[in-house]
């Protein structure tokens, strides 16, 4: 469907109002919990289109009761981080991949298009201004919350004709609760996270918001998040809200490096595409991006071919996973290898060392 608006906010229109009370900064929170002291917010509609940008204080949102965010689900948003490296400069971690699926997911949920470079360079600046938010760690960061909702005030099944795209800032450390070095997966196929010409492919959140039934179902089995299959063969899509991963000796005994393709079903995660880079630039097994099915999990596993399995997201980065219960078993994943240092933990270093500016890179935009 063609977008009239095409006129997009610029930055150097950019209102700012400073918070006249600073906030106390927390030592230890829960992700997503504790905000920063500002916020960005652009208005768009049919009419005027978009307003100038504006950094304000972190305020509630007033909306019509009647929204069509709140009863159509018609609203989107991304996630990202800014890293404080070692020389203390900020760095954003390949931001315009995100500006990129954020523009894809707009276009889907029928929001007006805008200019991914401004709107980029707007986060930029909420970011400076909200610096000292940013931790000094490498287990710690500030993470990014662009969100774009409907603001349409009607009942109407429809395009919108209002609408709010807003950035807030949050501190972030451990996404999991949890003191173990790997994550617990429970696969059921009566579950489906996403399907074909669905949404999967897209940062809604919808497609969060009805993963959580699972997620605690999945409790009540011992386990932290969901594995989703899909189709009469188990395929493997996600695991939780992350990519997967499945490091193994395949069928024809090459060592490889497997994560199930992007075929509408499975969001195009930046760290997925990150890890599938690098280790394709290090050239010392097969990269892959193939369907995966239980049964061939299964298989692998009796057969002692599984190396390592783990789940890729900007929350979590990279997350090792230690068993997975299915069809009333339980599903054994090594994590460790006592001959050679675990792939997960020589990704995870190398990303940690890109993001923090250890390893010159053009994946990172300094703010």
């Amino acid at each position: 469907m063609a977008d009239d608006s095409t006129q997009s906010f610029k930055a150097v229109d950019l209102v700012v109002q400073l918070s006249p009370a600073l906030k106390t900064k927390p030592h230890v929170v829960d992700f997503g919990t504790v905000f920063t002291d500002h916020m960005l917010t652009v208005e768009w509609s049919v009419t005027e289109g978009w307003q100038a940008p504006f950094i304000r204080p972190l305020a509630n949102l007033s909306l019509h009761p009647a929204c069509s965010s709140l009863h159509y689900g018609i609203q989107l948003f991304e996630g990202f981080k800014v890293y404080r490296g070692d020389d203390s400069r900020l760095r954003l971690f390949r931001p315009m991949l995100n500006m990129s699926r954020m523009a894809n997911s707009a276009k889907r949920a029928c929001l007006p298009a805008f200019d991914q470079t401004e709107l980029l360079e707007c986060i930029r600046r909420l970011v400076e201004i909200d610096q000292d938010w940013v931790p000094r760690s490498d287990s710690a960061s500030l993470y990014i919350r662009p969100t774009f909702i409907s603001t349409e005030p009607s009942l109407g099944v429809k395009r919108p004709g209002r609408a709010l795209l807003y950035v807030i800032l949050c501190q972030a450390g451990s996404y999991f609760n949890s003191e173990a070095d790997a994550i617990s997966l429970w696969a059921d196929p009566k579950y489906t996270r996403a399907w074909k010409g669905g949404t999967g492919d897209c940062k809604m959140g919808g497609n969060y918001g009805c993963s959580l039934f699972a997620q605690y179902e999945a409790g009540d089995y011992g386990c932290q998040q969901v594995l989703w299959l899909y189709g009469q063969d188990h395929q493997i899509t996600e695991a939780g809200t992350m990519n997967i991963f499945l490091h193994w000796i395949n069928q024809d005994g090459e060592e490889e490096l497997a994560t199930p393709p992007l075929d509408g079903i499975i969001l195009p995660g930046i760290t997925r595409r990150s890890i599938l880079e690098l280790t394709r630039k290090w050239g010392e097994f097969k990269v892959t991006e193939c369907y995966l099915t239980m049964s061939q999990l299964c298989s692998a596993l009796k057969q002692q071919r599984v190396k390592e399995m783990f789940g890729s997201g900007t929350a979590c980065m990279i997350c090792p996973i230690g068993h997975i219960v299915y069809l009333g078993e339980n599903l054994h994943i090594p994590c460790r290898d006592k001959h050679s240092v675990k792939l997960t933990s020589r990704l995870t270093k190398e990303l940690t060392d890109i993001q923090h500016g250890r390893t010159p890179s053009d994946w990172t935009f300094e703010v």
